[in-house]
């Protein structure tokens, strides 16, 4: 006993100051990475702060540090290691970013600067620390903003549980794409009223509870399911309430609720009755413990020194964006003018003052939009944006460019079938007035209409060399009572010659 008593004593402070430097080095390394990649760590936190859509990633980093503290008791028994391994996530996440950089896809990059403090995590706390934080480590995966491709399925989905709802209840309603027409006014179901910003929400908010409210892994995907449902229903209960009241009462009235109702009180209700919805079947108590430190005892194998991983963990972060400074220089030399081609059987003529229209490029190097009149009197708009290279805000494809800036006077209604390899769509404006517009991309070898298509070959193109330009392609027609505006499109592409051949031409390319 006289001897037991001292050690016992001494333990506690051994673990204590081990935790203390580990967590200190840990802090250090993860305030130099945020240096390091401060751009995307600063547009996180813009993304963060301005995103209707994302906002509630805010709340992301203090549920972190809650479901780390509601852990602190079990993690005090286990005694932290550095452990070589724990790299491999951080060169990933490295090499993750450093793909986004050259194809310009912020998702990647901020998904790699994610993974990389995962990385520093593990590496600088060991595997057994890491298991019993492995739900804090893969949650953090929500700081990063995604699920925007859900918009439009979203936007489909919406409209389609409106319209039987408006006809039961005798509201006259006509659809077209995403519009529908009431004889009092018509409404738009915009990437904004899809609910995606609900689902994406609630998709983080239902994977925390499921976690901390659960242990059957039944009931846990039963509640995601649920979590999933409801807001999309919700949503669709929501957009056809403000059509109706609309209908009862006014445009302006009804869509002035509609706000207060969807920033503050209405989302809060959907969470309220998704937590209702599963409180019977709660299978945790809220003091149970997480995990059980005595199964996460194991001895690590190619533990290494804690300043030596550290080192190791900001090397090997670095190394990325080392590699990306050597790539970023590769630029394609331009003409420095360019000019719209001739096409035989169309005369240029004065661009529309009825319904201006043009796609928007604000880092092109070269853009030019302009009106084409066959003998018939059809006119057809060409416009041409040319870049040398890409980069970070200055990129053919990203968020508020192209057919459709943001807020934009002109809606997407809906999609049409390709042309010849590009991708159409109808967009009207106030008047209204319809337009049909076709769309194509160059980059390096490769001609498409595809945004993912144009993201790969700008990553090949920066990776392995080739053609950096970046050229976009857009025809346009206003649709006319009696004309077949298709076929407008067709004809003067037809005397347009190879889409590929035009935008090599713009960006001083030979032409094969």
């Amino acid at each position: 006993m006289t001897i037991a008593l001292p050690v016992a004593a001494t333990a506690r402070p051994t673990t204590d100051a081990t935790w203390r430097r580990h967590v200190l080095v840990l802090a250090g390394v993860a305030i130099a990475l945020i240096a390091l990649f401060r751009r995307d760590a600063g547009d996180l936190a813009h993304i963060w702060w301005t995103s209707t859509t994302f906002g509630h990633c805010l709340f992301i980093t203090p549920v972190l540090a809650w479901l780390v503290w509601q852990r602190r008791t079990q993690l005090a028994a286990l005694t932290p290691v550095a452990w070589a391994p724990g790299l491999a996530l951080v060169a990933v996440g490295g090499f993750g970013w450093l793909l986004g950089e050259a194809a310009s896809v912020a998702l990647a990059r901020h998904l790699g600067v994610v993974m990389m403090l995962q990385g520093a995590v593990v590496t600088l706390l060991g595997p057994n620390v890491a298991r019993g934080l492995l739900f804090p480590l893969c949650y953090a995966v929500f700081l990063v903003p995604f699920g925007e491709g859900l918009e439009a399925p979203l936007q489909t989905l919406t409209v389609e549980m409106i319209m039987p709802l408006l006809h039961l209840f005798g509201v006259p309603a006509e659809v077209d794409g995403v519009l529908i027409t009431i004889p009092n006014g018509y409404f738009e179901v915009a990437e904004a009223c899809s609910g995606a910003k609900f689902v994406i929400a609630m998709i983080a908010y239902g994977t925390l509870v499921a976690n901390v409210c659960f242990v059957s892994w039944r009931r846990r995907l039963v509640f995601m399911l649920v979590a999933l449902i409801v807001p999309i229903v919700a949503n669709g209960l929501r957009a056809f309430g403000t059509i109706y009241a609309a209908h009862l009462t006014s445009v302006e009235r009804a869509t002035g609720m509609d706000h207060i109702v969807y920033g503050w009180v209405f989302f809060g209700l959907v969470m309220a009755a998704v937590i209702a919805l599963g409180w019977r079947w709660f299978d945790r108590a809220p003091d149970d413990a997480v995990f059980d430190p005595a199964r996460l005892q194991d001895q690590p194998r190619a533990r290494i020194d804690t300043l030596v991983a550290a080192a190791l963990v900001l090397t090997i972060a670095a190394v990325f964006p080392a590699w990306s400074g050597a790539i970023a220089g590769r630029a394609q030399v331009l003409p420095e003018a360019i000019a719209l081609p001739v096409v035989p059987g169309w005369q240029r003529s004065a661009m529309s003052v009825r319904a201006p229209w043009s796609p928007y490029y604000p880092g092109a190097d070269h853009y030019l939009i302009g009106r084409y009149r066959d003998g018939a009197g059809n006119a057809v708009d060409l416009a041409l944006a040319v870049y040398g290279s890409q980069r970070e805000g200055k990129e053919l494809v990203s968020f508020g460019t192209g057919v459709l800036r943001e807020d934009d006077i002109w809606v997407r209604i809906d999609n049409l079938p390709d042309l010849d390899g590009g991708s159409a769509m109808r967009i009207t404006a106030p008047g209204p007035v319809e337009r049909q517009v076709v769309t194509w991309y160059r980059v390096g070898d490769v001609l498409t209409h595809s945004d993912k298509r144009v993201k790969l070959a700008t990553l090949e193109a920066k990776l392995l060399g080739g053609p950096q330009r970046a050229v976009a392609v857009h025809l346009s027609a206003e649709v006319q009572p009696g004309v077949e505006t298709r076929a407008v499109l067709a004809r003067f592409l037809a005397a347009l010659g190879p889409v590929e051949q035009v935008a090599d031409r713009a960006a001083g390319m030979p032409v094969r």
